[in-house]
């Protein structure tokens, strides 16, 4: 995965059209909505289509162009190259030809794909926390085995009378691995479950 180092933007004419994307780094839906707001306001454009992912989260917007044309690329640019945390934006200015749907689809996904092309890029690696309740005669064990594991850490402990409520931090794509190693460990009494 990677994430925007800082905004960027491209532009191109289609067939008299204008089109101009720009992808700003977001880090949650708060923050993308007024970023929206303020590049919709500053174009002046017959359309400001736009898609945003966090994580899994993410929404589109075709903003009266024909639905499907124009938000649902610019996600796919977004997610073909495995970029998060970002808005991107792409306004069109009509030239007077009429471009047709597939025209359309082409043009806005393939003006945020050469937006993101260009942009600086930061690889992460997505992580999660989860919490697990773990008796205290499985805690040694279980915090040895984590802290063996690359990317795994316990982030905090509450200790109560039966054991020790641990928030693990850990690559989200070993979640299910890392879950399953805690079962086993603990014959079943302990589980990892995600904060949501």
């Amino acid at each position: 995965m990677f994430r925007l180092e800082e905004q960027c933007s491209f532009e191109q004419v289609i067939k008299k059209s204008t089109f101009r994307a720009v992808a700003i780094p977001i880090g949650s839906e708060d923050t993308a909505k007024p970023a929206l707001q303020t590049i919709a306001a500053a174009t002046g454009a017959n359309h400001n289509c736009w898609a945003w992912r966090i994580g899994q989260a993410y929404r589109f917007s075709d903003d009266g162009e024909p639905g499907g044309t124009a938000g649902k690329p610019i996600l796919a640019a977004i997610d073909g190259q495995s970029i998060d945390c970002v808005l991107l934006v792409v306004s069109r200015w009509f030239g007077g030809i009429l471009l047709g749907t597939g025209g359309l689809v082409r043009a806005y996904g393939g003006t945020a794909a050469a937006c993101l092309r260009a942009a600086k890029l930061t690889a992460f690696l997505p992580m999660i926390a989860g919490q697990a309740n773990i008796q205290f005669g499985d805690l040694a064990l279980v915090k040895a085995r984590l802290a063996s594991l690359d990317q795994v850490r316990v982030v905090e402990q509450h200790f109560t009378n039966e054991g020790c409520d641990a928030t693990i931090e850990l690559p989200q794509a070993d979640f299910q691995a890392v879950a399953q190693l805690i079962n086993d460990l603990t014959n079943g009494r302990s589980v990892l479950r995600t904060g949501d």
